[in-house]
């Protein structure tokens, strides 16, 4: 174990409960191609806090790097049997779906999940790949009107014009986007909370995180 990953792990042992904890030491533990106790991180992290949909959608992210997939769909199955109701998880599983049966899936998610803004940026990203540009824009619309300080729609979103509208276009979201402010997002935040990106403002940030994210397919 990596002395990084030492510290974790007292850390931990003092706070149990801690999710970015738990999440943090996992990944370190991946890193260093221990997957078995990467796992069990998780694993452990679970029970000390039941119904947690982040460090269920970890867990299934591991098995889906590792080329795992029939693990992590069944792990899906049991993450949606305890969080039901969770927009990461059903985003996630609408992805996770082989191709034929995504539409199906996504149509589930609505129905559990019609207001959050992860499903519907999933929808969005669906869209995407479908090469359905007019669906695509529509639905990443609803995605920032729903939660203005979504960063990642709003990524998302200038990523999706960089590749198919014009500079005028962008330069409307951007503004949107300077004026919102948005604050939260996996993807946002990989990159507003880097230290090399301390000083960077929205309209930085913006093209930044744009640029790290892969058109779906």
């Amino acid at each position: 174990m990596s002395p990084f990953a030492d510290s974790e792990t007292a850390e931990i042992k003092k706070c149990p409960a801690s999710i970015p904890l738990r999440l943090l030491l996992s990944r370190l533990e991946e890193k260093a191609g221990h997957l078995t106790k990467a796992r069990s991180v998780l694993e452990k992290g679970r029970l000390k806090n039941p119904q947690c949909p982040e460090l269920w959608l970890e867990a299934i992210r591991i098995e889906v790097r590792g080329g795992k997939q029939n693990i992590a769909m069944t792990l899906m199955a049991k993450a949606m049997q305890e969080c039901p109701n969770s927009g990461i998880l059903w985003a996630e599983a609408i992805f996770l779906a082989p191709r034929p049966q995504r539409k199906s899936r996504s149509v589930d998610a609505l129905k559990k999940c019609e207001h959050d803004p992860h499903v519907l940026l999933a929808v969005a990203k669906l869209f995407w790949a479908e090469h359905k540009t007019s669906k695509c824009k529509e639905w990443l619309a609803r995605a920032v009107k729903i939660d203005p300080d979504f960063g990642d729609a709003w990524a998302y979103k200038y990523r999706f014009e960089l590749q198919h509208g014009t500079e005028e276009q962008q330069e409307a979201i951007l503004k949107s986007c300077i004026k919102t402010e948005p604050r939260h997002g996996e993807m946002w935040c990989l990159v507003s909370k880097n230290i090399k990106n301390w000083r960077q403002h929205t309209d930085e940030l913006l093209p930044i995180v744009a640029k790290t994210l892969t058109p779906p397919v």
